[in-house]
């Protein structure tokens, strides 16, 4: 039997910047996902990537003084580079203005698109927000002004291509009410179906090549327009599988596909939710499967962002405090719905709290514990561990919570399914005593002993398995730690050290 496969997208970041610690977050989520798949069978791809054809783009790379190419080609590199800081195992990236996969395959889904009769020109003339690349119309406005980004969109006149969504909006609430197009959480696939209810428009997909800079993908046969960059872009997840190019992986990853999912930020739900299924309906090809929202990552209580506002580069936080003390703050502290405000603080507490003195501590104590009563070979014993209902409770439902927490997307309730191991684990050890048993001179107390050190060793090793999708890296230490050469353990050592302020965070 086949496994299942999942393909596993992120949203593509315009490279006008830098990147912050709110592309960390989707892209800490998205491999979470992918290795957990991964651990259960599926057979998963796993892809992020760049967008590099965006006006803003241009318009930040005038502003530096330097040629589009280079100013996008030395952003879009500390994008990619992020796979290295936070521990990312990611399959494939692509990028917009280099790949030679993506123009074609935008080509083909345009060419697709027009075989339907869905793309027309018109003038049209309306509020354009640059920092959103999208039109508004004033009742979308806040006081005249983006509620994104907070200024004031342009007023633009031209002619362009339009694309004919009005003919989809049935299809659309057809597909997400029936599951076909699963959106998590629940309240923003009602804030989808309320849209689609409110009636859905036509959208402008080109841009002229003036207004554009002359950056972009030219439409086909009309050189005066380059394609929408939220079309171009969105086409980038199936561009990258070869579907310009015919190429098997496009049938395997896609069409061929059980889930195909895509992570995004609230501010990009409409694109992914009633935009690109629609386009791909259009195409003839089949829309996504899941589309998984996250809120924003927030710094007193504003939004972290490339171009206005506090950014942080997460690179220089995973330098300064580890990478599983960033991914653990992603992962623990970030709710299901709502913003998050971060602090160094907020992240060095949960660390300590939950790696140092909760997960390192344990899987110190008890290898420690093994190495002074029993010379560090691995404990044996016939005898049933007593007291152990609590802890082996925790261990018989880590599994099955942690994918139904991850099914629904909620990674604050996967990894609390994990933490419950470590709680219970350190309560056994205050009940079991080991101390006291290795003292102890009743008969049965070595027996007694084994058993007690035995379960608690199975306790950290199935930690370092539970562990191994959030992070990768801790979870390699504690396996290690806890897998025996000879019958003998390694001498203990610390897995996570305490965090301090300025202080960068390593086993040792």
């Amino acid at each position: 039997m086949t496994a299942p496969r999942t393909y596993l997208s992120t949203t593509i970041p315009y490279v006008n910047a830098r990147p912050h610690l709110g592309h960390a977050l989707e892209l800490v989520q998205a491999d979470v996902l992918a290795r957990h798949r991964r651990d259960r069978g599926d057979q998963v791809r796993f892809q992020t990537g760049t967008d590099d054809n965006s006006l803003k783009n241009v318009l930040a790379a005038q502003a530096a003084g330097i040629g589009v190419q280079e100013f996008v080609d030395r952003n879009a590199e500390a994008f990619v580079a992020l796979a290295g800081p936070l521990s990312l195992a990611v399959d494939d990236v692509i990028r917009t203005s280099r790949d030679p996969r993506h123009q074609v395959g935008v080509h083909r889904l345009w060419r697709a698109c027009a075989d339907a009769g869905d793309l027309y020109r018109r003038h049209y003339q309306g509020l354009y927000c640059v920092g959103c690349e999208q039109f508004y119309t004033p009742a979308e406005l806040a006081g005249g002004r983006c509620a994104e980004h907070g200024t004031v969109p342009q007023p633009v006149a031209e002619e362009n291509w339009f694309f004919r969504l009005s003919r989809y909006g049935d299809r659309l609430r057809d597909l997400i009410e029936t599951g076909g197009l699963r959106i998590e959480p629940a309240g923003r696939r009602n804030e989808v179906l309320g849209f689609i209810a409110g009636g859905l428009e036509d959208f402008s997909v080109s841009r002229s090549t003036a207004r554009a800079r002359g950056w972009g993908i030219p439409v086909p046969g009309d050189p005066g327009q380059v394609i929408y960059v939220w079309w171009d872009a969105l086409g980038n997840y199936i561009s990258a599988l070869g579907y310009g190019t015919r190429d098997s992986g496009y049938d395997r990853w896609w069409t061929g596909a059980t889930s195909r999912v895509h992570l995004v930020g609230k501010g990009v739900l409409r694109f992914h939710a009633v935009y690109w299924p629609a386009i791909l309906l259009s195409a003839g090809q089949p829309p996504p499967t899941h589309i998984l929202v996250h809120d924003y990552l927030t710094i007193e209580g504003r939004k972290i962002s490339k171009s206005a506002g506090p950014a942080i580069d997460p690179a220089t936080l995973a330098a300064e405090y580890g990478t599983d003390a960033l991914r653990w703050w992603l992962l623990r502290d970030i709710p299901r719905t709502g913003d998050a405000d971060f602090t160094p603080a907020r992240l060095i507490t949960r660390a300590n709290t939950d790696l140092a003195n909760g997960i390192g501590n344990l899987i110190n104590r008890v290898i420690t514990l093994i190495h002074r009563y029993r010379d560090g070979e691995v404990p044996a014993s016939d005898e049933p561990a007593p007291d152990a209902q609590d802890l082996d409770r925790a261990l018989s439902n880590a599994a099955p919570q942690i994918d139904a927490a991850l099914s629904d997307f909620d990674f604050r309730q996967a990894t609390a399914a994990v933490w419950s191991i470590t709680e219970e684990a350190n309560r056994y050890i205050s009940k079991t005593k080991p101390w006291a048993l290795a003292r102890s001179e009743d008969a049965a107390a070595p027996d007694q002993l084994d058993s007690v050190l035995g379960t608690l060793l199975h306790a950290c090793q199935a930690l370092g398995e539970h562990l191994e999708p959030f992070l990768p890296d801790l979870a390699a230490r504690i396996t290690l730690q806890c897998r025996a050469a000879d019958g003998r353990l390694p001498a203990p050592a610390p897995v996570f050290a305490r965090l301090t302020p300025a202080q960068t965070a390593q086993p040792g």
